[in-house]
């Protein structure tokens, strides 16, 4: 016969406290619930385990032998059980991050991460600019030219902008493409309103008049416009380096445009430890660092 687990820590609660109502309140079970539990790990045993009076109650020696051998083993088994129950339940991680590093580098990552956390859950927001980080997140992705003074941050990687085409635009311009730069619209973020004119000045384009400029709030909607025909958009590297490699824009320039612009990570101070935040923390640092 196997002796039944709850019998046993309702003996150890009952043993301790002396009264079966009030490991009835402990176990969220009634008195008679406990004391048939017990009578039943007695029968088992062979054994009288306590000495029932009308309103009290109290251990044989055996008893308390009996106790002072379990005891240890259930204290032991619980603290296992509670262990392995914490690390079963899920927690939550909040995480805000520009558009484009989610869309470009994170997802295509991310399923990495999720097959080997299944029990921590990600929300992640995602913002066009860095003027949109309101909200409380357990930790950001941050585009800025100098470390950012919050948190602990860590650099991943620097920017810089190349111009780039589609391919139509590309082979109609690419035997002529200074005087591409006058003809064509130029698209870029508006974050960064004079970097087309910055890109020329750094460049030696004296003659660097645009037909028109096109400014757009988020830098996937850059790449797209540059990916359909629209014009030249300065593009970000090496974030955006897969549209080059699949052939969704071509560069017309090899020179690129170098800023102080650079991506950070930055884990924001929790009030209490907070292990899977660290160890999500370690993953995109590892993964997406610039390596030295």
């Amino acid at each position: 016969m196997q002796t039944p687990i709850r019998g046993l820590r309702s003996f150890c609660v009952a043993a301790r406290s002396l009264s079966f109502k009030h490991a009835a309140n402990e176990l969220y079970l009634t008195p008679s619930a406990v004391s048939h539990q017990i009578k039943q790990l007695e029968e088992q045993l062979g054994i009288e385990l306590f000495h029932r009076q009308t309103r009290s109650i109290s251990l044989t020696a055996a008893g308390k032998n009996f106790f002072d051998a379990i005891s240890p083993l259930i204290g032991a088994l619980e603290s296992t059980i509670n262990e392995f129950s914490q690390m079963q339940q899920n927690v939550n991680l909040t995480i805000t991050l520009p558009e484009f590093f989610a869309s470009e580098l994170l997802m295509p990552k991310l399923s990495e991460w999720t097959s080997e956390h299944p029990n921590i859950n990600l929300q992640m927001d995602t913002l066009k600019t860095r003027k949109e980080l309101t909200r409380h997140s357990d930790l950001s992705i941050i585009l800025s030219s100098s470390k950012p003074p919050e948190g602990l941050a860590t650099e991943l990687f620097a920017l810089e902008y190349i111009p780039a085409c589609n391919k139509e635009l590309h082979s109609q311009w690419r035997n002529e493409h200074r005087q591409a730069l006058n003809q064509l619209p130029l698209i870029l973020h508006k974050a960064r309103p004079w970097a087309w004119h910055q890109w020329a000045e750094k460049n030696g384009i004296k003659d660097f008049s645009p037909k028109q400029i096109i400014q757009i709030d988020s830098m996937f909607g850059v790449a797209r416009a540059a990916q359909q025909g629209m014009g030249i958009a300065l593009i970000p590297l090496p974030i955006s380096q897969s549209w080059l490699d699949e052939k969704l824009i071509w560069k017309l320039f090899d020179q690129p445009l170098t800023t102080k612009d650079k991506y950070y990570l930055v884990q924001h101070e929790a009030s209490t430890p907070n292990q899977p935040l660290n160890i999500f923390a370690k993953w995109m640092v590892s993964t997406f660092q610039a390596k030295s």
